[in-house]
């Protein structure tokens, strides 16, 4: 996709889960920030209740989002949800989830979903910068930070022409300057807290400032107590609800790096 106009200070977010609340909490907070634009880096559904109210949501606040992993296998009516699960528990408790949201997104919503990018290109100031999900070579490659070397990163940014690669995937946000040109942000996402014990969930502010890149993670507060009732309520996974309450993840935990995974009580 061609670079759009020059951009100043932008808003990502990843991993909506079907998290609608955590959505709508988000997009009120963004507009405070006084963004030139809002971009998902993807995966719209799992984990969550009524996958479609989602879309309104992005449609209402003009959200330019890309396509997930979740959401090709979602708009494409595929198998399973394509996450990169190697784990059986892992893949057990994502069927679940994707049978359901499978079900329960509307064709109309499978439609924009296939006809959505896998990357956005856009220009930040100075900066080239790459919107993807997983990876610019992989949609649904864990980037990990505790498990990813800069050296690999920095031959990323070169082999993708790009400055600065903008991902989600993982769920846990970080941010490393490779160089002063160079950066990988990992947007975290909206859907479900980031195994860390808070219930809040996290967006993130990306500004190009007097020629400097400038990252702000910015954390989210929401009813999670609603929606952990409506996940029992459409009698999905008890562990789905019991993440949002917790802030600890109860699936989705081989994938965690040895670091990643020591941080919580699973």
């Amino acid at each position: 996709m061609d670079p759009p106009n020059n951009y100043r200070r932008i808003a990502c977010l990843g991993g909506i889960y079907s998290n609608y609340l955590a959505l709508e909490a988000t997009l009120a907070d963004i507009q405070s920030q006084n963004v030139d634009a809002i971009f998902c880096l993807g995966d719209m559904g799992a984990f969550g209740p009524f996958p479609n109210r989602v879309f309104p949501l992005l449609k209402t606040h003009n959200v330019q989002s890309i396509q997930g992993n979740y959401d090709d296998s979602i708009g494409n009516c595929l198998d399973d949800c394509q996450c990169g699960y190697t784990d059986p528990r892992d893949n057990y408790y994502a069927q679940i989830s994707y049978d359901y949201t499978l079900k329960n997104t509307s064709e109309e919503h499978r439609r924009y979903l296939r006809n959505l990018p896998k990357q956005i290109r856009l220009q930040l100031g100075n900066y080239r910068v790459l919107l993807c999900h997983g990876s610019p070579r992989k949609v649904n490659e864990f980037l990990w930070e505790s498990t990813t070397s800069s050296h690999f990163l920095k031959s990323l940014c070169r082999d993708y022409a790009a400055d600065v690669i903008a991902t989600t995937h993982t769920g846990i946000k970080w941010h490393r300057v490779l160089s002063d040109d160079q950066h990988l942000v990992n947007v975290g996402a909206v859907g479900r807290p980031e195994n860390d014990g808070h219930n809040n969930v996290w967006y993130t502010l990306i500004e190009s400032h007097e020629n400097q890149l400038k990252v702000d993670f910015i954390p989210v507060h929401y009813d999670f107590q609603r929606l952990a009732q409506e996940i029992r309520d459409e009698e999905l996974p008890e562990q789905f609800a019991l993440a949002l309450e917790t802030g600890w993840w109860t699936t989705c935990l081989e994938i965690l790096p040895a670091k990643e995974r020591l941080k919580g009580p699973h």
